[in-house]
């Protein structure tokens, strides 16, 4: 049980710990519920936001699975159609970065880009600045991250216009302004029992007007809003004090919740390692599973082989992909972490810091003792097969919208109308097709 109080329209949270038993709660709440809430600390620290790094294939499918719920596959077609339409570099890639030689081009795209000209001109007024977090050709390979190439091709589809969309406004962004943020904690207690608020205010946008949402569009969120840090706080004075309400709010341990196709493309970047840093993720994709541009065919593989099933935008595991997991005993093959280091290991046979041979010879030695594992083996295991469901429409096309309702034909008749003779009014008279 979580101890909470409603004061000047703020949400404080205890800090002194949840309550294991409903009657300590209650007799708690009663006490605070006699007691005025005083502010005792009130503090103010104004910090930034920097830009979000340009996308590469993987972020790109994450933003698309979360904005527009297009799958993996989805949009590595539709990013690869605008590429063939010229509209976006090459965008098979897993680096964030632009080498310092995109630089001097960079006035030359953004003029290019005249529908977001709102964003770009005062860009254009003055010098590019050059982040460290945008150029570094230390982190470019062979390509860089995806970029537009400042030219319009006016034959898109519906859906290629939305992802295109993200990539300009994110390119755009990358050379704004930091947000200027104000990160608030404020203390209070009642009854001598302490509270804790947090909260953030933007005071000056920066790149975030890029990214404006419109008055009644909400997160797709779980979590109630005015838990989060983000909470709009009004100016308080350390010392004050007024009533409050206080409450009780029961809490359960939840489990991890399932994987949507966003983050599930996360978990393959850092083979399963739960990362938001985008500096510590960059250090474990040496380690993911797969590149970018195969990833989408994994998980529609495991889709096509009936592993795996999408339940809303979530992704969930069938009976067959279940039971397939659990007749192999080996924990080598089921470790995310091997194929991750497998895949460490290709990446440095590629730069010349690891032999083929070595890893040939560990690969065959490995394959030996698991081959005798399992012929050692006497259990006999079997595999429920699951049905695939009945197909059923889509409700929007490639390009989202609604596809026109087919209309039956009906069977032509090849017997020649009958009807009934207008003079005399009992004979039928038979009117046959016309004939060339």
């Amino acid at each position: 049980w979580e101890l909470k109080t409603l004061y000047r329209g703020v949400i404080f949270s205890a800090t002194q710990g949840r309550f294991g038993a409903a009657d300590e709660a209650a007799e708690t709440l009663e006490k605070i519920r006699e007691s005025l809430f005083t502010i005792t600390s009130f503090e103010k620290k104004k910090g930034t936001e920097a830009p979000p790094r340009l996308f590469d294939l993987t972020s790109l499918q994450v933003e698309c699975n979360k904005k527009f719920a297009f799958t993996a596959e989805e949009t590595l077609g539709y990013i690869q159609s605008l590429y063939e339409k010229k509209q976006v570099s090459y965008p098979r890639v897993d680096t964030t970065f632009l080498p310092d030689d995109i630089y001097p081009k960079i006035p030359g795209i953004l003029k290019g880009l005249k529908p977001y000209e709102t964003f770009t001109e005062p860009l254009l007024k003055s010098k590019i600045k050059k982040s460290k977090k945008v150029f570094d050709d230390s982190k470019v390979t062979d390509h860089h991250a995806i970029i537009p190439t400042g030219e319009f091709n006016p034959n898109l589809t519906y859906n290629e216009k939305k992802v295109f969309d993200l990539i300009i406004r994110r390119f755009i962004a990358a050379f704004y302004p930091d947000c200027i943020v104000s990160n608030t904690t404020v203390l209070g207690e009642a009854a001598e029992i302490p509270f804790k608020a947090t909260g953030k205010q933007i005071l000056e946008d920066g790149w975030r007007v890029l990214f404006k949402k419109k008055d009644d569009e909400k997160e797709n969120d779980d979590e109630n809003p005015a838990d989060k840090d983000d909470q709009l706080m009004p100016e308080f004075v350390k010392g004050e004090s007024g009533p409050h309400e206080p409450g009780v709010q029961e809490k359960f341990t939840q489990p991890p919740k399932p994987y949507t196709e966003a983050t599930l493309l996360r978990a393959m970047e850092t083979a399963g390692k739960q990362v938001d840093d985008e500096e510590l993720r960059d250090a474990l994709k040496e380690n993911g599973i797969g590149r970018p541009s195969t990833r989408a065919n994994i998980i529609e593989t495991l889709f096509k082989r009936k592993y795996i099933r999408r339940v809303r935008k979530n992704i969930e595991p069938t009976v067959t992909g279940i039971e397939l997991i659990q007749t192999i005993n080996n924990e080598l093959l089921k470790s995310v972490e091997l194929t991750g280091m497998w895949e460490r290991k290709l990446r440095q046979i590629e730069k010349g810091d690891y032999q083929a041979t070595d890893f040939l010879s560990e690969m065959k030695e490995m394959v030996k003792s698991l081959v005798v594992e399992v012929i050692t083996e006497r259990e006999n295991r079997s595999i429920t097969i699951e049905e695939e469901p009945a197909a059923k429409e889509s409700d929007t096309d490639a390009d989202g919208k609604k596809p026109k309702a087919k209309r039956e034909k009906k069977a032509k008749d090849d017997k020649p109308a009958e009807l009934t003779c207008p003079k005399c009014k009992t004979g039928n008279v038979i009117v046959k097709a016309k004939v060339a």
